[in-house]
This record gives structure tokens, C-alpha cells and sequence, in this order.
């Protein structure tokens, strides 16, 4: 039996701008094309992977579901350097997720990096984010876009997570999986997927993903479900191709809270009073279709076209204080969210044979809205906390984007070079409702506008070694909720807030022997206005831009195999520095009684681990081979973490141990898969994530101790 290698993300690079050109001719329709958001996805052999012009990752579906418990992404991504993506260990505020620096600040949900499922954006256009929708066990690949190549994603893109399901195909397949384990942990999913009509005439290919999972938490206050589907038709027209994706998810959540580094050395498992207090605690409920299209006009060319739309629902009960919530434009701490949301992507494609070489142009047009009707309560009625109470906010929030782009790629054996354009616009506009004395009109509108060019090149130095570098600008916009308070906590849109606007440029190598591959990439990020805490008072930020900011650093990764065993590793080492000195007021006790603190220049920016290394070990014995045994090791490391601008304090830094063992029997059409997997082997205590620029102190969320978990499949084909 062949040693499975956990074929790190480089090894498996895309042509990030137009791999398509490079593996299909011009009348060949790409199953992904109008999916893609900007013809990201290119073939998948590892030929055109390694030819890449940027640092473009991509995670095979089947390494999100061996051995893994198939609940959160970060199970099958800690391979890709660069790229920070820890469980909080608290599932009302999402995972923690940052790609070179990009998106550390939040303090729930993603910020900072796009985040696609099916070429429907998991992110709105304001960058607010959650990878919570993302169907794990229908996956068909992962794609880590991280560089300046992810700036052709539009604002807010120092980053993009694209997940793709796997399309219907024959035999059909049915699967029935289980998993449980340490603190209350299940998880139920099924797939099926397939195809109708017959192999000379085929119909609709089909996936179905349906799962739901429970945990009681690692800490009291911490319980929490999820269930969620997600489908996807497609069929093969005469000159193209439709898709029709869905997806449905509900959720609830009890948040724990942060814990004080008072309390995190005392007891690490232990809950924050104020959580239980007020019952904190969050519900979601999300629906979305989607629509693809392509056709080709014949000659080389294409039109693509997709659409979407949706609707989520929030409710979340917050610990602030009711004192906190006594003056009069306070917006109270229960949050009643319902947003709509849609967007439209058109492109025409051509691609054709030039000079030598493969052409690739590309030119579109990419409309996003979210509307989001938001009301603000107090969380006590009298003295009953934790409470619906009386209204305090009633507005209509907006962020609408609207961004023409244009792209190029010319590719041979030798020379790959690429180029492209997007014109990025987004508005922000607030309507307020609650107008009653002392409170007035808060309503306002903001808008941003950049020009986010990209360039790129890679060529062979040998047929087994190739170097490549990418040069471009972005632009990243607050959120709506960064922009939707004004300094004091007030209520009412920011508009004296500016997007950062960034330079960004990577240089790499990558090569491949007999045995295995490697990558290095170095890279330097300038930003200007970057957006950073201006005060935090009761737990509610206001937001202001800090000047400029350097981020630099060194990603390397590799794999080898010999006979039964394999290695895999990555490294990042970044250093992220304000070069501009600012205020900050992150106390409950500041301005009034204490005075802001001065950031000097040179500081290190919080929530990003300065080094980061993962590496595992997977050992196929030979007499492990008539049960498909596969034995795994592997090793996490994450550097000191500051928690705050001021780097008063960091989560220590620590390396965790995991062990794994997975088999599969395969009997005729039917198949059995089991693992166990034991997490954090040596049962080290340590904060998982940190809660940046706290205001009331409360920065760390403890990871979990030793866990334990087993899990069972069962797929059938027809």
C-alpha cells in the first residue's frame, strides 16, 4: 500500500489568475469556471500546480475528513503557512482566523479575509465573515489564496478561504458518518451524491450534505449545536453548464466570555461571573441559493454569470453592564440582527493560443448588498438580568459594493505571467429610527473607492525548481459594526473612519525531487490609515486609523516520503509593527479617570503569534495494510501572542502533541472507515485565542485540555 502523503498546500499550488488555461482548450467548459469569483480555480493536476505565479494552497477534501471530526475548518488547515486559524473553543464567536496579519484584530466572526463556499461569498461586503457554513463533509478541495494575488477578490481581501463540494458523479455514493468524544462532543452527517439518466445520456449530477453536532463545552456557559445543509445540482448543457447550490444553517451558542489573566492562572477551565449573570448567548439562522451559468460563444469564448441570495438571523445576549447601558444614545447589549443579502457576478472569458503560448483574458463585473435591519435592547428588565429589555437602537444598516475588474494570464512551459485590475467601491449607509430626546438622528453614509492592481510572475529556473513573485495593492474597509460607533461608544455611523490601504509583494521558490517537495516565499506588506482600537469601554469598541503598519516575514513548508512513512511541515515566522505612534483607550476606566495610552512606534501588533510551526509524521506499516491502517503524530507550535496594543500582556507560548490512528476496509461497493484521535496528548494548559484590546481585561480563551474522540463511516456505492 502507497504511503498517503498529506499533500501540503503548495505542493498543490493553482495558477492563481487562470490554471484553466493552462489545462483545458478554449472550447472546454471548467465545472468550477462561473462558480470561481475571479476564474481563481484552475485544473487540478499537480503539474499546473507547481507552476503557479503566487502563493494560491489548495487542501484536498479527503484531508478535511481522515481522521477528523469534520466540525470546524481549522481541523484540516493548520498544514497552510501563513495562514492562523484557531478554534476559540467558543462557538458563539466563530473561529479565529488571520492570513499574514490579515484579519487579527476581530474579536468574532472572520475580518480582513474573503471566505467562499461554492463561489457564494460567505462574506459580506462590508469583510465581516463566518466559515461556520462551511460543509465539510461534501468538500471536494479547500483553496488558500493568500498575497497580492488575493487582492483581485475586491476590499477587505488580504485573504481568501474557497471551499469547493464535491459535484455528483458515477457510481453514485452514499455515506453515514458518525464521531463523540471528550466534553459532551457528537457529531451525525450523511452525503449522497451522484447522477441521473445513463452514461450516454447524463441528467443532473447531485451532492447532499446534511449534519448536526453538539458539545457541552470545555467550560460552564459554553454549550452548543449546530445543524446545517447544503446541496448541489448541476448539469451539462450543448455549449456550457448550470449550478444550483443551497444552503441552510442553524445554530446556538452560549458564550463563555474571556477570562482576566487573574482568573486564566487561577483556573483556565473556569467561566467569567458575568457570562452566567446575564446568560450570554447566541442563535443563528442562515438560508442561501445560488445560481451558476456558463456558455461558451464559440472561438475561445465564454460568458459566466452567477447569482445569489440570502437571509441571516441574530439574536445575541451581551454581558455589558446595566450601567453601561444608562446614558441615552447607548444601543443596549441584545443585538436583533436580519440581514438580506444578494450579489451578481458577470464575466466574459476568452482564452486562446498566442506568441507560443496560452492565453487567458478575462473581463467582469461584480455587484454585492447586504441590508441588515439591526435593534439594539437592554438585557434586564428590573432586577431580572440576561433578559429581553427595552429598546435602544432601531436602525437600517447597508453595505453595497460594486467592482468592475479586468485580468490577463500568459502561460507556456517556462514563463508564466500575469496581470489584472479591480476597481473596488463600497458604501456604507445607516438609517436611524430611534430618534426620542436626548437621542438624536445618528443616520450617516461612507464611502470607500481604491484601485487594486496585481502582477505576477514565475518561471522555470530547471524543470524541478521554479522561482515567483506577485506584486499588488489593497484596500480593506471597516466593517459595519467597526463603523458603528463613534468615539465614546455613541451609536451612529463612523464616518471619520478610512479603509487601510496596503502594498503588498512575495518572492518564492519551490521545487520537487524524487521524494518530495518544498516552498519558501518571503513577503512585505505596507499599510497605511490601518484600523486599530480607539477606545473599548464596557466591551464596546470604537475604531480609528493608526497610521502605517509593517508586516514581514518567511513561510516555508515541505514534504517527503519514504517507503511506509511520510513527513509533512510548515513554518511562518512574521513580524507585524505599528511604525506610527497613536492613543488608545482600552479601560472601562478610560478617558474618565485614566488617560489614554500612547502606542509607540514599534510596537507589535496584537493577535499575531510571531512564529508558528506545524509538522506530522504518518507511518503506513505494511502489516497494517488489509485494514488501511494509517498511524499520524503531529506537532503544533504557536509563538507569544500579545493581546493588546500596548503588548502589556501575551499568551504564553506552546506546543501541543496530537495523535492519530485511522483504517479502511473496503468490501465489495461497501466501505468502513474508523478513527481515533487523542488532541493536546500531554494535556497542556494554554489560551487557545486571545480576545484583542479587551476593555474590561478579559483577553484569553483557554484551549482544550487532553481530548479524545472517535469516529465511524460507512459509504456504499451504486
Amino acid at each position: 500500500m502507497a504511503v498517503p502523503t498529506s499533500r501540503p498546500a503548495w505542493a498543490m499550488a493553482l495558477a492563481a489568475l487562470a490554471g484553466t488555461a493552462q489545462a483545458q482548450t478554449a472550447t472546454e467548459p471548467n465545472r468550477d469556471a462561473a462558480l470561481s469569483p475571479v476564474v481563481i480555480t484552475s485544473s487540478r493536476s499537480p503539474a499546473d500546480r507547481f507552476t503557479a505565479p503566487g502563493s494560491v494552497d489548495v487542501v484536498d477534501g479527503s484531508e478535511l475528513r481522515d481522521g477528523q471530526l469534520q466540525i470546524n475548518l481549522s481541523e484540516g488547515l493548520r498544514r497552510v503557512p501563513g495562514l492562523v486559524i484557531r478554534n476559540r473553543e467558543n462557538y458563539a464567536q466563530d473561529l479565529q482566523v488571520s492570513m499574514r496579519g490579515y484579519g487579527a484584530r476581530s474579536t468574532f466572526g472572520v475580518r480582513g479575509i474573503r471566505l467562499f463556499v461554492d463561489g457564494i461569498p460567505a462574506s459580506a461586503p462590508d469583510g465581516s465573515g463566518q466559515a461556520a457554513n462551511f460543509p465539510l463533509g461534501s468538500a471536494d478541495r479547500v483553496e488558500v489564496v493568500r498575497g497580492p494575488l488575493a487582492n483581485l477578490y475586491g476590499a477587505s481581501s488580504g485573504g481568501a478561504i474557497l471551499l469547493y463540494t464535491q459535484d455528483g458523479a458515477r457510481p453514485a455514493e452514499w455515506r453515514v458518518g458518525a464521531a463523540a468524544g471528550s466534553d459532551g462532543l457528537w457529531r451525525l452527517s450523511t452525503q449522497a451524491m451522484g447522477q441521473t439518466g445513463t452514461p450516454q445520456a447524463p441528467g443532473w449530477s447531485y451532492t447532499l450534505d446534511v449534519g448536526t453536532f453538539a458539545t457541552d463545552g470545555i467550560r460552564p456557559q459554553s454549550a452548543a449545536h449546530r445543524s446545517t445543509a447544503n446541496a448541489r445540482l448541476s448539469r451539462a448543457l450543448d455549449d456550457g453548464r448550470v449550478t444550483l447550490v443551497f444552503n441552510r444553517q442553524t445554530g446556538f451558542a452560549q458564550d463563555p466570555l474571556g477570562l482576566s489573566r487573574a482568573q486564566f492562572d487561577a483556573d483556565p477551565y473556569q467561566t467569567t461571573p458575568e457570562a452566567t449573570l446575564y446568560n450570554t448567548r447566541k442563535s443563528v439562522s442562515q438560508t442561501q441559493v445560488g445560481l451558476a451559468w456558463d456558455h461558451a460563444l464559440g472561438q475561445g469564448h465564454r460568458l459566466e454569470l452567477m447569482g445569489y441570495a440570502g437571509q441571516r438571523q441574530v439574536w445575541q445576549f451581551q454581558a455589558i453592564s446595566a450601567g453601561v447601558q444608562a446614558p441615552p444614545r447607548s444601543s443596549g447589549a441584545v443585538i436583533d440582527l436580519d440581514r438580506a443579502y444578494w450579489g451578481w457576478n458577470a464575466r466574459w472569458r476568452w482564452l486562446g493560443d498566442w506568441q507560443g503560448g496560452r492565453l487567458d483574458l478575462s473581463a467582469g463585473l461584480a455587484a454585492d448588498r447586504q441590508t441588515d435591519e439591526r435593534r439594539g435592547y437592554e438585557n434586564f428588565v428590573g432586577s431580572t438580568l440576561g433578559v429581553l429589555g427595552a429598546l435602544r437602537r432601531d436602525e437600517t444598516n447597508r453595505a453595497t459594493s460594486l467592482d468592475p475588474y479586468v485580468r490577463a494570464e500568459w502561460a507556456r512551459q517556462d514563463w508564466t505571467l500575469t496581470g489584472g485590475v479591480r476597481w473596488a467601491r463600497v458604501d456604507f449607509t445607516s438609517t436611524d429610527r430611534y430618534i426620542v430626546p436626548p437621542n438624536g438622528d445618528d443616520s450617516g453614509a461612507r464611502s470607500y473607492r481604491g484601485t487594486l492592481p496585481v502582477v505576477g510572475v514565475r518561471q522555470a529556473i530547471t524543470p524541478q525548481l521554479q522561482w515567483f513573485a506577485s506584486l499588488g495593492r489593497g484596500l480593506e474597509t471597516p466593517t459595519l459594526n467597526e463603523a458603528a460607533y463613534r468615539p465614546g461608544g455613541v451609536a451612529g455611523l463612523n464616518t471619520a473612519l478610512n479603509a487601510a490601504r496596503s502594498t503588498s509583494a512575495e518572492l518564492g521558490l519551490r521545487g520537487r525531487g524524487r521524494d518530495g517537495l518544498w516552498s519558501a516565499t518571503l513577503f512585505d506588506i505596507r499599510t497605511r490609515d490601518e484600523i486599530v482600537v480607539q477606545n473599548n469601554t464596557g466591551g464596546r469598541s470604537t475604531f480609528q486609523n493608526a497610521g502605517r503598519t509593517l508586516r514581514q516575514g518567511l513561510e516555508l513548508s515541505g514534504e517527503v516520503s519514504r517507503g511506509e512513512w511520510a513527513l509533512s511541515g510548515a513554518y511562518t515566522y512574521i513580524r507585524a509593527r505599528y511604525r506610527d505612534p497613536f492613543l488608545t483607550c482600552t479601560t472601562s476606566r478610560c478617558p474618565d479617570t485614566v488617560a489614554p495610552t500612547l502606542i509607540a512606534a514599534g510596537r507589535s501588533m496584537p493577535g499575531i503569534p510571531q512564529q508558528q510551526v506545524w509538522a506530522q509524521l504518518a507511518w503506513t506499516p505494511a502489516w497494517a495494510a488489509p485494514v488501511g491502517g494509517v498511524f499520524t503524530l503531529d506537532a503544533r507550535h504557536t509563538g507569544r501572542v500579545f493581546v493588546n496594543d500596548s503588548n502589556s500582556d501575551a499568551a504564553a507560548g506552546h506546543t501541543l502533541l496530537g495523535l492519530g490512528l485511522r483504517f479502511e476496509q473496503v468490501r465489495g461497493d461497501w466501505t468502513w472507515r474508523e478513527f481515533l484521535r487523542v488532541e493536546n496528548l500531554t494535556d497542556r494548559r494554554y489560551a487557545g485565542s486571545v480576545i484583542v484590546n479587551d476593555g474590561n481585561g478579559r483577553f484569553f480563551e483557554p484551549g482544550a485540555g487532553r481530548s479524545v474522540f472517535v469516529g465511524l463511516e460507512l459509504a456504499r456505492r451504486f
